[in-house]
């Protein structure tokens, strides 16, 4: 089912999430790989919670950054710990639709995941955008235990799109890493949902890290 391209001045941004872990089978990855018009030289990020910032709910016009920092997470039990099996996590997201301006239901159970879109508008040129991560080498608790951030994974998925891993399932690698090439005049999109492998007896406590997605391009 195609969906239709805006004309569209794209809003640079960066986006952070909090992935948190208090102790006590991949499915099929679909997304969405939109065309949009050629312009002027732009950026548009969106992790999590968002909003353009004009009258018209898409890209056009659109500038500025929103604020929200989006909360993963996942308590484990004391009978699972460390017992390798990967433990879903939850998300306080409550972004569904998409942002590309054509109301779809990109993420129907934002609880469980995270909308991830990228998009770079350009006029002219061969130039694509890059669309990374990073993430810090642990999740640290008040008391100084550490968590590896590689135990934290995420699938993809966007019910009704045809096209595969347009950004990739993968694992946090504890620095930044590239997630994706976004061409001209492309809007990419897809829901991520978080896992925590579990492969280790760790101190009771509430572990905390913050990573960070950038698009940037030449």
């Amino acid at each position: 089912m195609p969906r239709a391209a805006p004309s569209s001045p794209l809003r640079t941004a960066v986006g952070a999430g909090l992935l948190l872990l208090g102790l006590a089978g991949m499915a099929t990855a679909h997304a969405w790989s939109l065309n949009i018009n050629s312009g002027s030289r732009r950026l548009f990020l969106h992790v999590g919670n968002g909003s353009v910032s004009n009258a018209s709910g898409n890209f056009n016009g659109a500038t500025g950054t929103h604020g929200a920092i989006n909360l993963v997470q996942v308590t484990v039990p004391a009978a699972q710990l460390g017992n390798g099996t990967d433990l879903a996590m939850t998300s306080d997201s409550t972004q569904s639709t998409s942002l590309y301006g054509d109301g779809n239901n990109t993420c129907p159970t934002p609880s469980s995941q995270v909308m991830v879109g990228a998009g770079y508008r350009r006029n002219g040129g061969s130039a694509s955008a890059t669309l990374g991560v990073t993430s810090p080498g642990n999740l640290t608790s008040a008391a100084g235990d550490t968590i590896p951030f590689t135990e934290i994974s995420w699938t993809v998925s966007a019910p009704g799109s045809g096209v595969p891993n347009v950004i990739p399932a993968g694992t946090f690698s504890g620095a930044t890493q590239t997630l994706a090439t976004v061409p001209g005049n492309t809007y990419i999109e897809n829901c991520h949902s978080f896992s925590y492998a579990n492969n280790a007896v760790r101190a009771a406590g509430t572990y905390n890290g913050r990573v960070t997605y950038t698009l940037s391009a030449p």
